[in-house]
């Protein structure tokens, strides 16, 4: 650390660090100090007393942590937030939500992705992974409100080979934008949706142009029966043999993993990873939930995510982590897992290895682009503090939030959102509603028949 002023300093907090051994711990009394988008240092709140800063918080009482990643969601859906309650899968794509989406305008799309980025910055995730339609609008407001992400223009085979040339010509366009905030994927939409040609051009055009492949797989036990049923394999086994797991690539849900999809995973040629959603599971009332201590023990990061709030009602990754916690103590029959501890390695590194940005995000540490959120335990049900993982995980919630900062620009601060007028959004998105629900056309863009 240099004696040069600093762009912001962080001061008085305890600060979450990742040892050698990615084990999570805690700096008490800690101080971060950023230079230009980066963590410069991670030292006590003694060195930077009189170190000059543009921007200077004292954050005593709170935590310092790496910013949440919300590694799979539609962003644009919470306009569609409670539209399709109380319905099994086929009947909530097929009868509502398919239908509505044929209405979407670019407009509702840009109104949907502002009030998704207040939410989430409010939440302290500072990175989104966003797998949608009219993704070019998507990526302006993330270049306005200041919010990581990275994007994938959404495609079906049902569009012909206009789809999948129009998701390589955007991730290509908008690769690095928004100063380097921007990453991008091919986006098929999943192998019910999208057919073995299709996904075996979008793997020869990953690797053509270093891109990774974000697609749901797996998503529910049902649609791994099917696939069994008709073709002999499993969706898994169908992204091996069309060249999708020779690429880096992130897999959306993953419950309908089973037992015989592991080696295929654990052998792919590429970077694999999976997202988990578990509120959307419990919703739907699916029968299994992503296999993550399967999945930790063949080497596969699994991040945490939301999914779109028109199935979860919610963009808000920390309840998901609190949900992985105690969803998988409840699937392995076993108290000891996952741990506190663990559910934070999966909020924080694992999280940005999924979205491809392990080297960059998910800890506290010089050289580490600082996507930093500060959690307010002086509230009354985060008292007293025993195990501050615990504390962080099963006490605390997206509201004790207090400031979040993307790329040493602070985007919260007191629970203040810098870069966003909420009202506005909320007042003519809800002026554009009736045209966006109306059904009466009897239109999809697509048929859920897995």
């Amino acid at each position: 650390m240099t004696d040069s002023p600093a762009d912001l300093v962080l001061t008085g907090c305890t600060v979450l660090v990742h040892d050698d051994r990615e084990r999570i711990g805690f700096e008490e009394n800690a101080a971060v100090v950023v230079r230009g988008g980066l963590v410069d240092a991670v030292t006590t709140a003694a060195a930077v007393e009189h170190l000059p800063a543009a921007e200077r918080i004292d954050a005593r009482g709170q935590v310092a942590m790496p910013g949440l990643i919300n590694c799979h969601t539609h962003a644009p859906m919470v306009a569609l937030r409670g539209v399709a309650e109380d319905l099994p899968t086929e009947e909530w794509f097929n009868d509502v939500v398919w239908p509505v989406e044929s209405n979407l305008t670019e407009r509702d799309v840009e109104l949907g992705a502002r009030l998704a980025c207040a939410e989430m910055i409010r939440g302290g995730v500072t990175c989104f992974a966003d797998h949608y339609f009219a993704m070019d609008t998507v990526a302006a407001v993330v270049r306005e409100c200041g919010i990581r992400a990275h994007l994938g223009q959404a495609y079906f085979s049902s569009q012909g080979p206009q789809g999948r040339e129009e998701s390589l010509e955007f991730a290509l366009r908008h690769r690095g934008g928004a100063g380097g905030r921007i990453t991008t994927a091919l986006a098929p939409h999943a192998p019910y949706t999208v057919d073995d040609a299709d996904l075996t051009a979008t793997a020869e055009l990953a690797r053509a142009h270093g891109l990774p492949v974000h697609l749901h797989a797996a998503e529910n036990r049902d649609q791994t029966d099917v696939s069994l049923d008709r073709h002999g394999v499993t969706p898994i086994e169908v992204l091996r043999r069309t060249g999708i797991l020779d690429t880096d690539v992130l897999i959306a849900h993953g419950t309908g993993i089973t037992e015989r999809d592991l080696p295929v995973l654990e052998g792919a040629a590429g970077r694999v990873s999976v997202a988990t959603a578990p509120r959307g599971y419990l919703r739907f009332a699916w029968p299994t939930t992503t296999p993550v201590r399967a999945l930790r023990d063949i080497g596969i990061p699994v991040g945490l995510a939301t999914d779109g709030a028109a199935s979860n009602n919610s963009l808000d990754v920390w309840e998901s982590m609190t949900l992985t916690a105690l969803i998988q103590k409840s699937t392995t029959g076993d108290p000891r897992w996952l741990t506190s501890r663990q559910a934070l390695h999966h909020a924080t590194l694992q999280s940005a290895r999924a979205v491809g940005l392990g080297e960059t995000l998910g800890r506290l540490a010089p050289g580490r682009r600082a996507d930093i959120v500060l959690v307010d335990l002086t509230g009354p049900h985060t008292q007293p503090v025993h195990d501050l993982a615990a504390t962080l995980v099963h006490s605390a919630r997206s509201g004790d939030v207090r400031t979040t900062v993307v790329d040493g620009r602070v985007l919260m601060r007191d629970r203040e959102l810098l870069t966003l007028d909420v009202p506005s959004v909320v007042r003519e998105l809800g002026e554009r509603l009736p045209a966006l629900l109306d059904r009466g056309h009897g239109r999809r863009i697509q048929d859920y028949k897995t």
